[in-house]
């Protein structure tokens, strides 16, 4: 019986064989093979090498030439991916993924990327959990439409041999939040808008409120984000960024639009302010959230809607503006210096 070694080969990450030696090395000599590009693996050795390496194939292999490691195939689960943030009250989140990692990101959150990341617009968010084919896309991205979001996501995938670097920045002044799923039970539920990017591999899906209040006066409908897995997912919030942990039974109040996120086994309710005075001359609208607790919240100070309703009233065509607690309407304006009535 024939002891002739039998090789492997990997270009680019896709493997091929067993092949006998001669097979190769005709391969190469024909320039079928890209000696920068392929490695090998026979019996009894200790992992790929790049094939240019090997004396059974100097002869069709330039041994000087430096050949790019295979991609390895995607991790299961959520993809394992290093971060760092960058900035104070205007900050991005910088990326790190190893060979064949990814990331998924709303759509106009790209920063920046190495030349090794390659983008994909898919539909939904490129997890496994809304089945799979054509079907399970549509349910993936037909749940993004109903939290009010796009249709599409885009995923970053690192497809060079070396670790690669892509960025992604928050739409609005305030702070990007890392959360590791795994800590808080694999699931989280959100505003609509605070998500900004995360490791390929978690759902972003919907959450329906259970109770009619919560539907109807929280300012986020029946619905709010709810985002499973068991990796790294980003937000960003407006302002400064609170994070609570509640305890049993412990309740808090807080305005609807300063709830960034929560954990799944807190309970999130509304309720009616208390007094009509109090929504007529307080400014503080007629509701406000409650949140109790077991579990970790995380609350903005400065709503992206109020900073928005300012910014509008500021430079409104009728050159009114609105002044919290003033009863000087617009002879307050002309004793600040604004001028306008």
């Amino acid at each position: 019986m024939s002891s002739e070694t039998l090789w492997y080969i990997a270009v680019d990450g896709r493997q091929e064989g067993p092949w006998p030696a001669a097979e190769i090395a005709n391969r190469l000599r024909a320039g079928a093979l890209d000696p920068r590009r392929t490695h090998v693996f026979a019996q009894g050795m200790a992992g790929w090498e790049p094939i240019g390496a090997r004396p059974e194939f100097a002869a069709g292999a330039s041994a000087g030439a430096t050949a790019i490691p295979p991609v390895p195939p995607p991790p299961a689960g959520a993809h394992e991916i290093d971060f760092e943030l960058f900035g104070q009250e205007m900050q991005f989140v910088e990326i790190t993924l190893d060979p064949g990692e990814a990331c998924v990101a709303e759509a106009g959150a790209f920063f920046y990327m190495d030349p090794g990341i390659q983008m994909e617009t898919i539909f939904g968010d490129g997890s496994s959990a809304g089945g799979g084919g054509l079907m399970g896309m549509l349910m993936s991205a037909g749940k993004r439409v109903l939290t009010g979001e796009s249709l599409f996501m885009t995923v970053f995938a690192n497809q060079a041999g070396g670790r690669q670097r892509v960025a992604f920045a928050a739409p609005y002044p305030g702070s990007i939040v890392p959360v590791d799923l795994r800590r808080h039970g694999g699931t989280l539920l959100c505003q609509k808008d605070s998500f900004l990017c995360a490791a390929k591999g978690i759902a972003v899906g919907i959450a329906f409120q259970r109770k009619l209040g919560a539907g109807l006066f929280g300012g986020e409908g029946f619905i709010l984000q709810k985002l499973d897995g068991d990796g790294l997912t980003f937000l960003h919030a407006c302002g400064a960024v609170v994070e609570r942990e509640l305890a049993a039974g412990e309740v808090l109040r807080i305005d609807t639009g300063c709830v960034v996120a929560f954990e799944s086994r807190v309970q999130y309710d509304i309720q009616m302010v208390s007094g009509v005075k109090t929504f007529l001359f307080g400014g503080e609208g007629l509701f406000f959230a409650t949140l109790t607790g077991p579990g970790k919240i995380w609350l903005q100070s400065l709503p992206f809607s109020r900073l928005a309703s300012r910014v509008f009233a500021a430079g409104a065509p009728t050159g009114k503006r609105r002044e919290e607690g003033s009863i000087l309407g617009p002879l307050g304006n002309l004793l600040d210096g604004d001028g306008r009535g």
